[in-house]
């Protein structure tokens, strides 16, 4: 359990300098595709162009399988990696994202190879084997996610299809959002990415998300200088002091943490999230990704937040 959540936030700090690195195909400059009807071929994303609609894609990463799926790419998709569990549906495989390895990878024909990180320079490899690959990194902000919707569908024939699936999470936000209420005061919260207290600023992605809620975040003080990438390891000392309005875990699946668990950690009593019973469980893996159930996510924390009076 403890081993877990380190792994996670390394390949957090990894992603990061991957988005620093830049990828060459992340912006849409094709013709677009007609949405499901594998017509707009050629089509281009970037530097990658595709001659005809693939129709064996292998996705490395849970993220660009719930947007290949979300857009209707899905019956194109022939095989992901471990790590893919949403929808259930997708083709899930023992292909490792952690540890992608190109042979295996080969071995399942693919026309088109969709990663998030390109640990192990996957993508080089791919490429020298005359296999399509299409980086798709985390993303720092919604406009990224749109993007990259998009491109997938761009590339995947259902451009129409991932117009829809952006104006609908847009129209979903703003619905969630515009009728917050007017605080004096914001709200603070500490995001929990493991029991060892790593945690996300506001420059992160997912803290972009609590700012559309209207909710100031401890955590940034603690890696104002940037060195931890969005990503430091708080101290309980630091969090008591903050004594935060909310406490948000994104640990319940990986960590067994739970509001009990919280309550029960040493000088923790007094903060006003557990006082006021204002502990918030997550699904760690929508709370990881930054495909269209963000639109969940910040669902949950308007709720949670709405509940307390302004």
């Amino acid at each position: 359990m403890s081993r877990r959540t380190p792994r996670l936030f390394a390949a957090a700090l990894a992603v990061g300098a991957l988005l620093l690195g830049g990828c060459a195909e992340k912006t849409s400059t094709g013709t677009p595709a007609d949405g499901g009807s594998g017509a707009g071929f050629p089509a281009s994303v970037g530097k990658l162009t595709l001659e005809k609609r693939p129709e064996r894609i292998v996705s490395l990463g849970p993220t660009p399988t719930e947007m290949l799926f979300a857009v209707g790419a899905g019956k194109q998709v022939t095989a992901v990696d471990d790590q893919s569990n949403h929808p259930p549906e997708a083709p899930r495989t023992d292909l490792s994202g952690y540890q992608p390895n190109a042979e295996a990878v080969a071995a399942r024909n693919p026309d088109l190879v969709v990663i998030s990180d390109n640990l192990n320079k996957i993508a080089e490899q791919l490429v020298a084997l005359k296999i399509p690959v299409l980086q798709v990194p985390a993303a720092t902000t919604l406009d990224d996610t749109y993007r990259q919707l998009t491109d997938l569908g761009t590339l995947t024939g259902h451009r129409a299809e991932a117009d829809a699936v952006v104006r609908k999470m847009k129209d979903d936000i703003a619905a969630l959002t515009k009728d917050l209420p007017k605080r004096t005061e914001k709200l603070t919260y500490y995001h929990e990415l493991g029991p060892e207290l790593y945690s996300a600023t506001s420059k992160t992605f997912i803290g972009t998300i609590y700012a559309l809620a209207g909710l100031t975040n401890i955590a940034d003080a603690s890696d104002a200088d940037g060195k931890n990438g969005g990503y430091p390891q708080l101290s309980q000392e630091v969090i008591v002091k903050a004594n935060p309005d909310f406490v948000f875990l994104a640990d319940t699946k990986c960590c067994k943490q739970n509001s009990d668990t919280v309550k029960a950690r040493t000088g923790w009593a007094g903060i006003t999230a557990v006082r006021n019973n204002q502990i918030v469980a997550l699904d760690d893996d929508i709370a990881s990704r930054w495909g269209p159930r963000v639109v969940d996510l910040l669902r949950v924390i308007v709720d949670a937040t709405a509940k307390v009076p302004a």
